[in-house]
């Protein structure tokens, strides 16, 4: 992959140019380590950005694949009045050969779509398509706990009602669902709507709807605009690295549950969560996050968060090394939730410097794969 093979690039000439910038070795009693990290993330943030200028100089193969694919577009239809060129989704995505190199089209109809969706990973350059004033439901009940074909548990990965593992993933006006209600106490509950693991995938204008662990925000590089997403525990989580834009978060909890769970499991990897111009709303008590792995990281800009954010704001999830390992920022928020005043000491109140990396699709390096919309 294009950013895999980028970002290699740019660690080695960081490694040889900037070697005084390695992360500070951390110490619990010098919180000066934690403000020499927030240093190194601006210099390493810096540095890349000059390198990607250069590197995008000469287009590298996977932007010309992109490039080939979107001026070689297919458009195929699903309509449940049989109309359409198929009447299910699946039967539409099944008509895609594999290594498709071209931008297929699928302009879905209106109405309440029941498939259990799967994309693999040999199927890239997909679009679902749906109508803004009138979008399509793709529903499923799937939990973990429910036994497979194969006789195992489903877990929380293959509960997903749409699962994506390919690359150049864009859905725009659909609606995601999974219906089944987490049961408070009852292992087993996790039901995905939607589970991103392809990189460099696109969301506009698209509703998540679910309870525990509504959008499985996987791996790669993600960007949601103008989206709903509805749950209650964990309701954005994965490994992925991801920029929210617009985007409403609206809890359903009824009790004190966490909004992300965000798994970063050591400093060197380049994932997190950066929500801009969003809005907390909704019911029960919500921490902003909490860290499910140990360096974890999340940051809120911009963003509206209503009275059900709770004061400490953060959660390490009852590991206390996490305090000085985690990165959980906000930067101008607005709204009653936002109240700095009972946060956690290790929350991190940013910068205009130091919220700059995570404000804009630079965080996601969306300047050599996010497009125009062509509808």
């Amino acid at each position: 992959m294009f950013a895999k093979t980028r970002t290699q690039l740019i660690l080695l000439l960081l490694s040889f140019s900037c070697a005084s910038c390695k992360p500070p070795t951390w110490n619990s009693d010098n919180r000066t380590d934690y403000e020499n990290r927030i240093s190194w993330n601006l210099q390493n943030y810096h540095k890349a950005t000059l390198l990607k200028t250069q590197w995008n100089a000469k287009a590298p193969d996977d932007v010309l694949k992109l490039r080939m694919a979107e001026t070689n577009r297919v458009n195929i239809t699903v309509l449940q009045d049989s109309t359409g060129d198929f009447s299910t989704i699946t039967q539409a995505l099944d008509s895609i050969p594999p290594r498709n190199t071209r931008r297929v089209i699928v302009s879905i109809g209106p109405g309440v779509y029941r498939e259990k969706i799967v994309i693999p990973r040999n199927k890239h350059f997909i679009t679902l398509l749906g109508d803004a004033t009138n979008p399509p439901t793709i529903t499923g009940n799937d939990t973990a706990s429910i036994i497979g074909r194969d006789g195992m548990p489903l877990g929380t990965i293959r509960s997903a009602t749409v699962a994506v593992d390919a690359n150049y993933f864009v859905a725009v006006n659909i609606r995601f669902e999974n219906t089944a209600w987490h049961e408070i106490g009852k292992a087993g509950g996790q039901a995905v709507a939607v589970r991103i693991s392809g990189t460099k995938a696109a969301f506009y204008n698209c509703s998540f709807y679910g309870d525990q662990d509504t959008l499985y925000d996987h791996k790669g590089l993600h960007y949601f605009k103008n989206c709903f997403v509805q749950g209650s525990v964990d309701f954005i989580f994965g490994s992925g690295r991801s920029l929210y834009e617009n985007c409403n978060l609206n809890s359903i909890a009824k009790k004190a549950v966490s909004i992300t769970a965000q798994k970063r499991t050591n400093a060197s990897l380049e994932s997190g969560f950066s929500f801009k111009n969003c809005s907390i709303t909704g019911s029960g008590q919500v921490y902003l996050g909490r860290a499910w792995g140990d360096y974890s990281r999340v940051v809120f800009c911009y963003t509206y968060m209503d009275k059900i954010v709770v004061p400490q704001g953060w959660s390490d999830w009852g590991d206390q090394k996490r305090d000085l390992r985690a990165y959980y920022g906000e930067y101008k928020c607005s709204g009653p939730g936002a109240n700095l005043t009972g946060r956690v000491s290790w929350a991190r109140i940013l910068t205009d410097q130091q919220a700059l990396p995570f404000l804009g699709t630079h965080f996601i390096d969306g300047d050599t794969w996010l497009l125009p919309l062509p509808f």
